[in-house]
């Protein structure tokens, strides 16, 4: 299970390049991908890796959501 991963640009050539990178670390395709709802990770996905599960639901990953507005988490 990855925890969270972030990246610098959200397109789709960033995306396609950044699961290019995650399958080559990880030496496995995973079964299931939790995204937040951006529509360029679904359009990385159908290209790099076909046959894995997209959920990109409000809810199912809120590290994915949070991770991408600007300022600490941890900030008071």
């Amino acid at each position: 299970m990855l925890d969270i991963l972030v990246q610098g640009r959200r397109d789709k050539a960033s995306d396609r390049r950044f699961f290019r990178k995650l399958l080559r670390n990880t030496c496995s395709v995973p079964r299931v991908i939790v995204t937040d709802k951006l529509r360029s990770y679904g359009a990385a996905r159908r290209e790099v890796m076909p046959s894995v599960e997209h959920r990109s639901h409000e809810g199912l990953n809120n590290r994915a959501e949070n991770s991408h507005q600007p300022g600490s988490a941890n900030a008071p």
